[in-house]
């Protein structure tokens, strides 16, 4: 009988959540690659270029390459002829790996998971409890699949119980336009098909973990009907235009995975869960012979690829002395390098102000022709100002734009993917500006930033109001003062079918 000690197994998992922070998988990096070679729409070229640049500066340094350091999910098959040597559930022994590869000093992960959904909310502060999987199966050995989901890309899960005569390709094409950029593309999209409403969501996520091999399928062509799937909707979503970040492009998914379960005959269940640009998992085995081992990958797996930012691509922005007038000239698509003081605020602090602007309070930081940035970023260590800093998605701060740019002054946002109907019409009214940094290059939006301190709502952790000084912050603009968006110019102009 195989044995698998308690350490062995909790440091494997530690050792797993840490390496799939800093590293993207090699397939992965390869589609992306390609997809950069072969991608026409400049805007999208550039948003892969940085996302590759981050990931080989997250890769060299040994930092998350994104700042959503991920929901923990764990699957774990065990074979019948393994014994555990622990007195503990399965579960207390993820949330230890968890804690301890979150809270470590050389290198910390920043804790997401919230306690009580329904209430306060509050950090449980070690990124636990995980979401765990277990399947008890043949053999003498422990099969572990550790992945780290973002926010982003979670929020976009969706699911339909379909009719069994109901095709599931018009519904995946028809619910993809509707998503948005919010799960950060170029990523992958994974289908379960079958089984009941829990398993197809389960079969989707699954998914996302089998090799990338879309190249080859096109190549050798199907022989499943699950294959004529992928390949039909791989090619009907990139033929959306939607591209990189929402920009417009060639490339919006690298690969579609699909899975199928045997399901009830009155039922077509079908799961869909986006995968996004920052994709983390990694699977191990246990044997009872010690820990897992992750080997760094050679940097000779990331391509060489130097980013254009010369006064000709971008136009610099003094945050310092911005002015109405200046913001009014922007136009939806430009690319710009900010510099100068910059407030930052999300989710718990735009609420917070929201309510005391209703309660007559004033505000404790004037935002006054300021510009904000939606970011809640992972802890710095040594040198660093802040740590991956990447931006949060800039449709959840919706419901807010309106008051706040009607009351505080506020110049512009700063977030990825694209803001509703609602807010783009406030910022059109008060002639404000909304713009993105690419979600995914969370350590290249870091580099920029010189300083950092908390001006307000401390008890807020990552969310907290900092002031960030920034040194050519790349951005471009997703919504100018006239209310033009670049997520509906772009995908516009690069997609293939008709609208």
């Amino acid at each position: 009988m195989t044995v698998v000690r308690e350490e062995d197994f909790v440091a494997s998992v530690a050792a797993a959540l840490q390496f799939i922070a800093c590293y993207h998988p090699a397939d992965f990096l390869k589609s992306l690659k390609a997809a950069y070679d072969r991608e026409e729409s400049p805007a999208a070229k550039d948003a892969i270029a940085q996302i590759l640049v981050n990931s080989r500066m997250a890769a060299i340094g040994r930092r998350p390459m994104c700042q959503d350091t991920g929901m923990v999910a764990v699957f774990v098959k065990a074979g019948v002829g393994v014994r555990f040597e622990t007195t503990r559930g399965l579960q207390d022994l993820v949330d230890e790996a968890v804690a301890r590869a979150y809270l470590d000093d050389e290198n910390p992960l920043r804790p997401t998971m919230v306690s009580d959904p329904l209430g306060d909310r509050k950090n449980t502060g070690d990124n636990g409890p995980a979401m765990l999987h277990v399947d008890l199966v043949a053999g003498d050995a422990v099969e572990v699949i550790v992945a780290a989901k973002g926010g982003g890309s979670e929020n976009k899960a969706r699911f339909a119980q379909l009719n069994p005569s109901a095709s599931v390709a018009e519904w995946v094409i028809q619910t993809v336009e509707t998503l948005g950029a919010g799960w950060c593309p170029p990523g992958m999209i994974g289908i379960g098909v079958g089984g009941s409403s829990d398993h197809a969501m389960l079969l989707a996520k699954e998914s996302l973990f089998e090799p990338i091999d879309m190249g080859e399928l096109l190549r050798r062509g199907p022989s499943t009907a699950a294959e004529e799937l992928r390949i039909e909707l791989y090619e009907r979503i990139n033929a959306l235009g939607i591209g990189a970040q929402g920009l417009g492009g060639l490339t919006t998914v690298v690969d579609v995975k699909v899975k199928t379960a045997p399901t009830h005959a009155a039922s077509k269940p079908v799961g869909l869960v986006p995968q996004c640009a920052a994709n983390r998992h990694v699977r191990f085995t246990l044997d009872g012979s010690g820990p897992a081992r992750f080997d760094p990958p050679s940097l000779a797996d990331w391509p060489e690829i130097a980013l254009q930012r010369t006064a000709d691509a971008a136009k610099k922005v003094d945050l310092d002395a911005l002015s109405r007038a200046e913001v009014a000239s922007w136009k939806a698509g430009d690319r710009l390098l900010l510099s100068g003081k910059l407030l930052t605020g999300r989710d718990a602090a735009h609420k917070r102000m929201v309510e005391m602007m209703a309660r007559g309070e004033p505000l404790p930081v004037s935002l006054k022709g300021r510009v904000i940035y939606y970011v809640g970023p992972v802890k710095a260590v040594g040198d660093e100002a802040v740590g991956p800093a990447g931006p949060t998605t800039a449709t959840r701060m919706d419901m807010f734009t309106a008051e706040m740019l009607e009351n505080t002054g506020l110049f512009a946002m700063i977030g990825k993917a694209e803001r509703g109907p609602q807010a783009i019409e406030a910022i059109r009214r008060h002639g404000a500006a909304s713009l993105i940094a690419v979600g995914g290059a969370a350590i290249l939006v870091a580099k920029a930033i010189k300083s950092s301190k908390v001006l307000a709502f401390a008890d807020l952790g990552m969310e907290a109001i900092h002031e960030f000084d920034v040194e050519d912050m790349p951005v471009t603009v997703a919504v100018d003062a006239q209310g033009s968006s670049i997520h509906q110019l772009g995908p516009a102009l690069w997609r293939k079918v008709p609208a």
